[in-house]
């Protein structure tokens, strides 16, 4: 009996320790820890953080405040530019005769001579690393045939991207009154930039250039600090403060980060390289649906089919804290009084993804297939089997 009980002091010995195993405490899932609070930069009077691949905003302070935006100017005169030599109204080569008003441009400049025609491409690069106010200039009357022209396509440009507290008085950004844009609008327009003109890294990521023996160093401070950094432009007037607009690419992943109204280069420097490190460390992108995935099906007894399948056409990638995907909420919105008849692809409402009861990203969702609206008799059976 003695034995006996010793046996069954062991057994259950043996279980308890099994139970209190390592392996068996890891089973347990550990609860994620809330996500950081973005960096305050409370030197920074506004601030945007933006995630290139799903275009969200990870982290703002005060985005649509409106501010000088100085040489950031430049990047509507860059963006318009690529699109005039896409358009093959300007080529890249073709060289620009420099006009006495482009030489004659006060501020930062890459030096341009009336007598030394240069080509598209070196004002781009002289407008982009030296922030040339000549180049600026040229670059306009080669587009446009005036500045007064250019800025008119400028601020066209700026209402087709919804830029909507941006609007441009000259195509180089000395100080004017009517001149003006915020952080975000700048994000927009970066993103715009990279994504139908990328070929405008290959210049933002040099540190210099040299035009007709004189070597000028990039403005951009983020690019002799970050080695992941490759653009893309800097702005200073005294209304202005320091502005950056960078962006880095890290492990295939892109971040734009701008800065407006810092304190000094280094403040904003530091700025710059805060956001992007809260982005890359605190936040991942996760792909959410593939294009024409169905993501529902709504049921409507006067339509045929009752039965409609909703999905998106485009893939859908999020920008989701790390560890926090799966708190993810997903809301379909139907446009109310959808009426027929309605083609395959037309939009019937909104997804909208939601975490901690905010708003991350919505898109459109599409019918799946044509729709028509139901008969009389139709309408009957759908209703009867709607109620079975």
């Amino acid at each position: 009996m003695i034995v006996r009980t010793s046996l069954i002091t062991r057994i259950l010995l043996l279980f308890v320790g099994w139970c209190f195993a390592p392996w068996a405490l890891a089973a347990t899932p550990t609860p994620m820890l809330p996500t950081p609070p973005a960096p305050a930069l409370p030197a920074i009077v506004s601030y945007v953080l933006m995630d290139y691949d799903t275009g969200q905003i990870i982290a703002a302070k005060s985005e649509n405040l409106r501010r000088a935006p100085a040489s950031l100017t430049k990047l509507m005169t860059a963006y318009l530019t690529y699109q005039a030599i896409q358009d093959g109204t300007l080529t890249a080569q073709e060289n620009i005769q420099i006009s006495d008003t482009a030489w004659r441009t006060g501020g930062s400049s890459m030096f341009v001579q009336p007598n030394a025609p240069a080509n598209a491409d070196q004002l781009l690069h002289g407008l982009l690393i030296d922030s040339g106010n000549d180049a600026a200039v040229a670059l306009a009357e080669a587009v446009a045939g005036s500045q007064s022209g250019f800025v008119t396509l400028m601020n066209d440009m700026a209402l087709r991207l919804n830029l909507h507290n941006t609007h441009y008085s000259n195509v180089d950004g000395l100080p004017d009154s009517n001149l003006y844009t915020t952080a975000l609008d700048v994000a927009k327009l970066s993103h715009a930039l990279i994504q139908q003109f990328p070929q405008v890294i290959q210049i933002t990521k040099e540190k210099s250039y040299t035009y007709n023996g004189i070597t000028q160093r990039s403005w951009n401070p983020v690019l002799f600090r970050d080695p992941t950094v490759d653009g893309l432009k800097t702005g200073l007037t005294d209304a202005s403060g320091y502005c950056i607009d960078a962006t880095a690419m890290r492990q295939g992943r892109r971040l734009i980060a701008v800065v407006l109204g810092g304190p000094n280069w280094a403040g904003s420097t530091n700025a710059v390289e805060a956001l992007l490190d809260y982005g890359y460390r605190f936040f991942i992108d996760h792909p959410v649906y593939t294009a024409g995935e169905k993501v529902r099906e709504i049921t409507r007894s006067d339509l045929s089919p009752m039965h409609i399948p909703v999905g998106v056409e485009q893939a859908v990638n999020l920008t989701v804290p790390k560890g926090h995907f799966s708190e993810l909420q997903r809301v379909v919105e139907i446009t109310p009084n959808l009426q027929a008849p309605l083609k395959k692809g037309a939009v019937i409402g909104r997804l909208v993804f939601l975490l901690d009861g905010k708003q991350l990203k919505s898109v459109p969702v599409v019918a799946q297939t044509s729709v028509e609206k139901a008969g009389w008799i139709a309408q009957i059976f759908h209703r009867i089997s709607n109620a079975l």
